[in-house]
């Protein structure tokens, strides 16, 4: 108490303390009035020089990334961070208000009007978190903060500095953590695997938005399906409750991938006509997307790698580049499929199953899954998406690059290059990538090409060894694929 950091912070309190530091309020010496301010104390896991060097670059880098959201509105700024004997400590803004936890009371059920607002405010934040390409990884009640002057949400204690205090480097450079960041209750299967997506962010507030509905915290789980069981302690609009259920569905690809898509589904709830996003009861069953990116911003592609029970989206290497409008096309014998609001065409094999989507989380339209042989419970698959899209075709190409790099265990980038799809200017994409839960080693070729404000992907995905089995088919396939002026 009263010791004074920087030759500028005076300690005046106390604020809270945990596993990952201690949180003081502090007077500032050399501003007018010496306005109070928060002091974050962090201290590496181990005061080896390897981890203690780490540890400064990996806080100097947090910092950077706090600097920048400070300039939103509802999240504080930052005042300063330096090192100190060995410590750590950040100096933010002090938010005069209350946290959310002391209006998310015990057995206090709040209406579904409040709750959706709530929702709203918490999302608005968080997307433009996401937008920057920063996970909060601690998302709760008492890290969102009712501020005092205005009544807005302010979201603070960003996670991503506290793994200062939760790794170990040795002299080779190689990193462990020793616990992972977030809390319990509110930190989903793959984050406590210390795999933390933005779709785990999008959990924990659909984790707060089941409590301030129930009025219950910690929410039992089905063992059955390992699915957050809140249904029977609150009657709710299914609308809503579908919502809530895609937020924090066991399986962060099941999930909306970012804040910004969950965003847009809630928005809907209190204004329908706000976006595209189908009301009622038109929310899928399931919902899987590759999480890890950037929707914050409007030009970018929601990749639609797999669905039917496995993620597949992966790739190798094609012989040659593959010209989609050769001329030599076997389709005598294909079937039709025709989506006119969408303006699209496209033939398939008559042995091969179609399944219509219309996933508006995913953007998949329609799916062609190949026959079933022998005991191969895998089955090849060409996925038909269409997203919005303002962008260029080159600068598609990066944003999905970026997608696959971000998104997929060990992916691997093989080629990417020029074509034409539809008779128009087009780009693909090969790339590999390990499907750990299911143990596969998957293939995938990704084609799109962009018209208007949309883009058009096509993806073929099949195991590695059975990939040319059906590559022949899937180009002729390719080739049959129309846009409608």
């Amino acid at each position: 108490m009263n010791q004074i950091l920087s030759g500028r912070y005076q300690i005046v309190g106390e604020l809270g303390r945990g596993g990952f530091g201690i949180t003081y309020i502090a007077e500032d010496l050399q501003r007018p009035g010496n306005p109070q301010c928060v002091v974050k104390l962090f201290e590496p896991a181990s005061k080896d020089p390897y981890t203690l060097n780490a540890g400064k670059n990996l806080f100097d880098r947090e910092a950077e990334a706090l600097e920048k959201l400070g300039n939103h509105d509802q999240i504080p700024r930052l005042l300063a961070h330096f090192e100190d004997n060995q410590k750590f400590y950040l100096v933010q803004e002090y938010i005069e208000g209350h946290d959310l936890s002391e209006e998310l009371l015990p057995n206090e059920q709040l209406t579904e009007a409040v709750v959706i607002q709530l929702l709203e405010e918490i999302l608005e934040v968080l997307a433009f978190v996401h937008g920057e390409e920063v996970i909060h990884r601690d998302i709760k009640p008492s890290n969102i903060r009712r501020r005092k002057s205005d009544g807005k949400l302010v979201l603070i204690d960003f996670g991503a500095v506290k793994q200062v205090t939760t790794q170990v480097v040795n002299s080779q450079g190689q990193t462990k953590v020793t616990i992972a960041i977030g809390s319990p209750g509110y930190m989903p299967s793959e984050q406590s695997n210390r795999q933390p997506q933005f779709s785990s962010d999008v959990y924990a507030v659909g984790i707060i938005g089941i409590q301030a509905l129930t009025g219950l915290f910690p929410i039992g789980i089905d063992f059955n399906t390992g699915e957050i069981d809140w249904r029977n302690f609150r009657s709710v609009r299914s609308k809503l409750a579908n919502i809530l259920d895609t937020m924090v569905r066991y399986d962060f690809r099941q999930r909306y991938p970012t804040a910004q898509l969950a965003l847009q589904a809630v928005k809907t709830l209190s204004n329908p006509t706000h976006s595209h996003i189908p009301t009622s009861n038109q929310l899928p069953d399931t919902v899987i997307e590759n999480s890890s990116h950037n929707s914050g911003k409007t030009n970018k592609i929601l990749i639609a790698a797999g669905i039917a029970g496995i993620i597949a989206a992966s790739a190798a290497i094609l012989p040659n580049i593959v010209n989609y409008n050769s001329s030599n096309i076997r389709v005598e014998n294909f079937s039709s499929y025709n989506k006119s609001d969408l303006g699209i065409k496209i033939k398939y094999p008559p042995t091969w199953q179609r399944q219509d989507i219309d996933n508006f989380i995913t953007k998949e339209v329609v799916s062609f899954l190949s026959p079933q042989s022998g005991n191969n419970d895998f089955q090849e698959k060409v996925i038909l998406s269409v997203e919005d899209y303002s962008g260029s075709l080159e600068q598609s190409k990066a944003d999905f690059t970026k997608e696959i790099n971000q998104g997929f265990s060990a992916a691997k980038i093989i080629e990417t290059s020029s074509t034409t799809l539809a008779f128009k200017p087009a780009s693909q994409i090969i790339y590999t990538w390990k499907d750990e839960e299911n143990n596969l080693d998957l293939k995938n070729l990704q084609i799109w090409t962009l018209k208007g404000n949309k883009a058009y992907t096509l993806s073929y995905t099949a195991r590695e060894d059975d990939y040319d089995k059906y590559i022949s088919i899937v180009e002729e396939m390719i080739n049959t694929f129309e846009i409608k002026d």
